[in-house]
């Protein structure tokens, strides 16, 4: 972690530097498929993703996987107080060395990965703010690879229900970029043919905005997708007040069969005896017709199966740890253990295959 001393300058111009493109050449960088790397360098875009995240003037900001830092100039630009970057590759270190070093008191690299790195110490603790208040001062900003970009705004809408992590401060905004298609989901409308498990957990707790598209071809190397830059900004209050884990749980059962009617994703949250009743039960009590399609529920029909199902859960705990798939798993292990009493010889001859 290499640390710098926090500057007062109250307007901020960056020295001439060598383009983004003479870093990549002087550094000898080269986008690595394996973690899906994609660089920006046109300036023009990276300053339109940095005033997507609104007034930067005297914010702390943190990035996200900077890279060859195209961004990262943007937000220095924009007059922030303290840009915190946290980068997983060490290729990129030496040439946001030269960035910090050109903007003296202003930049902490932390060379590190940020599906682990804490979040709830890495600003100063008097930026905090009361959930009610308005957002702090505080902006995560990142393009992030296309591997780790939906693992990552999962684990994020976590802490914004559990107000920990980066959310420890307030509703801290974020301002991101995911292929088209993850940005769609994350919108998308109840009826939509994009609708998913993303829209449900992303717009229950936040308020999540499209802002615009960037085409495939500003980046190098081009990918086979375009790409959108998303805004969120933590809700006051979440959609449906329940639990992140079982919200989950309700959710990514309903869309486990999406072309199916709802009824029979949520058979799923049941064991086996008894589940054709229980299901029929959740159903009827939250009010919610078996027969529509998982992506036409609207977020209040979620909040109800998600109060009704709590409920449940309450009257008979085993039944938030019951898992659909260890039971599947189970049947198929009793299932061969049959097989291989009934059917010895074939099991050993199958074992030698």
């Amino acid at each position: 972690c290499l640390m710098a001393v926090p500057g007062k300058a109250a307007a901020f111009h960056l020295p001439p530097l060598p383009t983004i493109g003479e870093i990549i050449k002087l550094f000898r960088l080269k986008a690595q498929k394996q973690l899906s790397q994609n660089f920006l360098l046109d300036l023009r875009l990276t300053e339109k993703i940095v005033r997507q995240a609104g007034e930067l003037k005297n914010a702390h900001v943190c990035e996200v996987g900077p890279g060859p830092g195209g961004i990262t100039r943007s937000i220095l630009s924009a007059g922030v107080e303290q840009l915190l970057l946290i980068e997983k590759d060490p290729r990129f270190i030496p040439g946001l060395q030269m960035l910090s070093e050109a903007a003296p008191g202003k930049v902490r690299i932390v060379h590190g990965d940020i599906m682990t790195y804490k979040m709830e110490k890495a600003f100063p603790k008097h930026l905090k703010k009361n959930w009610e208040d308005e957002p702090p001062d505080i902006h995560i900003i990142g393009n992030l690879p296309f591997s780790v970009s939906t693992p990552l705004i999962i684990k994020w809408l976590e802490n914004v229900s559990k107000k920990d992590g980066p959310f420890i401060y307030g509703r801290t905004q974020m301002t991101l970029t995911f292929q088209k298609e993850v940005a769609e989901r994350l919108t998308a409308n109840p009826g939509g043919k994009q609708r998913s498990r993303l829209s449900i957990m992303s717009q229950h707790l936040c308020t999540v905005e499209n802002r615009f598209v960037i085409p495939g071809q500003a980046f190098v190397p081009k990918p086979e997708v375009d790409v959108a830059v998303v805004h969120f900004t933590p809700l006051v209050q979440p959609k449906i007040e329940q639990p992140f884990e079982l919200v989950e749980k309700v959710v990514q059962s309903v869309f486990q069969f999406r072309r199916k009617y709802c009824f029979r994703g949520l058979e799923t949250l049941f064991p086996e005896s008894g589940r054709l009743k229980r299901t029929e039960q959740l159903m009827m009590t939250a009010n919610v017709d078996p027969t529509l399609r998982p992506f036409q529920l609207s977020m209040s029909q979620f909040r109800s199966l998600c109060n009704t199902y709590r409920k449940m859960c309450d009257e008979d705990p085993s039944l938030f740890v019951y898992n659909y798939r260890e039971e599947l798993k189970q049947k198929k292990t009793t299932r061969n253990l049959l097989k291989s009493t009934c059917h010895p010889e074939q099991t050993e001859e199958e074992n030698q295959l």
